[in-house]
């Protein structure tokens, strides 16, 4: 792995239970430089369960503790009930209290402003989706508005996927919801516009939770009725803005040590089903020894036309 820079950003998509690859990943990544996340990282920025990994490295969790986290609540939380049995005659898939509940166990109840005190402090920023105002919020420690807020309401606001869980405050919902399931331009903004920092002295690392499989046949393309395009569309809008940050970065970030990290799934993952963790884990160990190689997402190779090209 290449030689980190002064200062070190860490964006993180979003994606459920999948966040158990991007645990495990990080997990890796310190025993390589025998340092925890929080040490080597100056600003985590998430979306969703990216939120979640990015709040715990704030607060002082190393990954391997967020794994552990990951396979605990991810079993409990996502847990078979009557609730989702009978979903969407129940409105919500599952509990936003037993997630809230967990939250509070391993990221206590500290306000926001406080994660700026201390030596080393992380700057931190989670993404949410407000649906009285309709727009992305950017919570940070530093914003007064956001200065008493609990860290756990945070990643409660960014994680809480719409039909999966009720809204936090009955109006904030998963950060996803937006342009931003994968918040490397977030980061690379905030590290180069916001917080003032060197371009040549930055590293941004980005980092994925698994990219679906392409390709349909096209004789069931040709068949399909109309509720059958709303899963393929999805996927094409999510992946396709995923996608799009990676290239706005590129673009408008020159000089940046900008690290881009993902893995192709075999088969599609639901956000919500824990019996895949070790799947999953076995995927971040993939993830991990991609970002101990710099190997880098194919998303990187796409580049402006020359102009002899156009």
């Amino acid at each position: 792995m290449k030689p980190l820079r002064k200062h070190v950003a860490l964006a993180i998509d979003g994606g459920g239970i999948k966040g158990v690859m991007v645990t495990r990943a990080l997990a890796m990544v310190e025993e390589h430089l025998s340092r925890s996340a929080h040490d080597w990282t100056n600003l985590a920025v998430g979306t969703s369960t990216g939120s979640v990994i990015s709040a715990g490295i704030a607060a002082g969790l190393t990954a391997q503790e967020m794994h552990a986290l990951y396979v605990t609540l991810g079993a409990e939380v996502f847990r078979s009930s009557l609730r989702k049995t009978l979903w969407p005659l129940s409105r919500y898939r599952y509990s936003g209290d037993l997630l809230e509940r967990y939250l509070r166990q391993y990221l206590s109840d500290v306000r926001l402003s406080k994660l700026r005190e201390g030596p080393a402090p992380v700057d931190l920023v989670i993404t949410a989706f407000d649906l009285i105002e309709n727009r992305t919020l950017f919570i940070k420690p530093w914003k007064p508005n956001y200065a008493d807020w609990s860290l756990v309401k945070a990643v409660l606001a960014s994680c809480t996927v719409p039909t999966y869980f009720p809204p936090v405050d009955g109006r904030y919902i998963d950060g996803g919801v937006g342009s931003y399931a994968n918040p490397a331009y977030v980061a690379a903004y905030e590290a180069c516009i916001v917080l003032g920092w060197n371009l040549e002295e930055t590293t941004l690392i980005s980092l994925g939770t698994g990219r679906s499989p392409h390709g349909l046949d096209a004789e069931r393309i040709h068949k399909f009725r109309a509720w059958q395009w709303i899963e393929p569309i999805l996927g094409a809008f999510m992946q396709s803005a995923d996608d799009q940050q990676v290239h706005l970065v590129d673009t408008f970030f020159e000089g940046l040590d900008f690290r881009r990290f993902q893995v192709d799934l075999h088969e599609a993952i639901a956000m919500d089903d824990p019996i895949r963790i070790p799947e999953l884990t076995a995927y971040g160990e993939e993830l991990g020894r991609k970002i101990l190689n710099d190997e880098f997402d194919r998303a990187m190779d796409i580049t402006p036309a020359l102009p002899a090209d156009r």
